[in-house]
């Protein structure tokens, strides 16, 4: 039985591939480049694309189980349906979806929007399915880093409300755990939906305090205004997800990402140990650039 993981070469993709392969999958990883794959011995690395058809066509034959990841871009909604076709088509019908926590609600937000959509065909297609929804990423700190050190600032506007940011590692071990039931399982399962959260519900505030701490200096929270981080981040990255950057942010000030009671404590259970912190991961930061 062979699990095909899309977006394998990513951040998340990279893991779930490393945490399938110590568990004894037997794994073929999806990528554009495989130049860049550099995985584990016995991995079966394919190229491919989601607007290849041929090649999609090719990279699932042989396949049991599908890890369904596709990054923020303009045409992610055909990525992820016509995959998903592709997967009906060649007889896959388990899969392991990246959604996003709160789809179905930030439905303003493009890439929001998108995986409520492709959630809804899992559903609507009776797919046997895990869908995995993950809250803000911690990992996404490595990009404000150097402001933090040398300005002093936490730039994110993630509001008052709260994020209860989750580390790349703790999704990619449950994206495993549930690959592998579903690989493995005797019958057809229902569709589930687990919340990926961290163990902290932390606002703007409280992330630079930590920070504060962590340096012995003051870090001061740049507020819940986006339209700096929107000014920034445009000078290297297209100005449509810039956009849609902003619309996010927007929407972690009016509503935050606020876990369900149990989240933490379930997703605990699932990997039999505590979830990884935010405050460890920005030391981590620190003990390096000292």
């Amino acid at each position: 039985m062979t699990i095909l993981v899309t977006a394998s070469t990513g951040r998340v993709g990279r893991k779930v591939v490393d945490q399938l392969v110590q568990r004894g999958a037997k794994v073929r990883a999806l990528t554009r480049d495989p130049a860049k794959a550099n995985f584990p011995a016995g991995v079966e690395v394919v190229q491919g694309d989601m607007l290849d058809i041929d090649s999609m066509r090719a990279a699932f034959e042989g396949v049991s189980t599908l890890f369904l990841l596709n990054a923020v871009t303009g045409d992610e909604f055909t990525q992820a349906i016509l995959t998903l076709n592709l997967a009906r088509e060649a007889g896959v019908e388990r899969v392991v979806y990246l959604s996003v926590i709160h789809a179905d609600r930030f439905v303003n937000v493009p890439h929001f929007a998108v995986k409520s959509g492709a959630e809804r065909m899992l559903t609507a297609m009776d797919f046997s399915a895990t869908i995995l929804r993950p809250t803000y990423f911690i990992d996404n700190e490595v990009m404000i880093k150097d402001v933090v050190l040398g300005h002093g600032v936490y730039p994110m506007p993630i509001g008052g409300k709260g994020l209860a940011m989750v580390d790349a590692r703790d999704i990619a071990e449950v994206a495993a755990i549930e690959l592998i039931r579903r690989d493995q399982a005797a019958e057809k399962l229902p569709i589930e939906t687990i919340n990926l959260v961290g163990p902290d519900t932390l606002t703007g505030a409280d992330v630079a305090a930590i920070w504060s701490e962590l340096l012995g200096r003051n870090i001061v929270y740049g507020g819940d205004d986006p339209t700096a981080f929107e000014v920034n981040m445009a000078s290297f990255m297209p100005k449509w997800m810039v956009y849609e950057m902003r619309l996010m942010a927007e929407r972690y000030v009016s509503d935050g990402m606020i876990p369900e009671a149990g989240d933490a404590e379930r997703l605990t259970q699932i990997l039999g140990r505590p979830l990884h912190s935010y405050r460890d991961f920005a030391a981590k930061i620190v003990a390096d650039a000292a």
